[in-house]
């Protein structure tokens, strides 16, 4: 009769990997607070150009938190 500490006795054990870290899509806005007013800085001495990406890019961010709201509400509605 063999023990229950047997080592040959024993099943495999399956250890998944993790992921401890924070899905990239909600990291973002680290990414975008810190460029919007760099564009302004930076191309202060060419405001067609700043303006124009600097509206897009807002436009981008908003999109962007558009799709995280959207994601959230329909996680809660199932």
């Amino acid at each position: 009769m063999a023990s229950p500490s047997d080592p040959s006795n024993q099943e495999p054990v399956v250890r998944r990997r993790r992921n401890n870290g924070a899905p990239i899509k909600f990291l973002l806005p680290l990414i975008y607070a810190p460029v919007l007013p760099l564009i302004r800085l930076t191309l202060r001495h060419k405001p067609v150009l700043r303006d124009r990406l600097f509206t897009a890019v807002l436009a981008g961010a908003f999109i962007h938190g558009g799709y995280l709201v959207t994601d959230l509400y329909d996680i809660e509605s199932k």
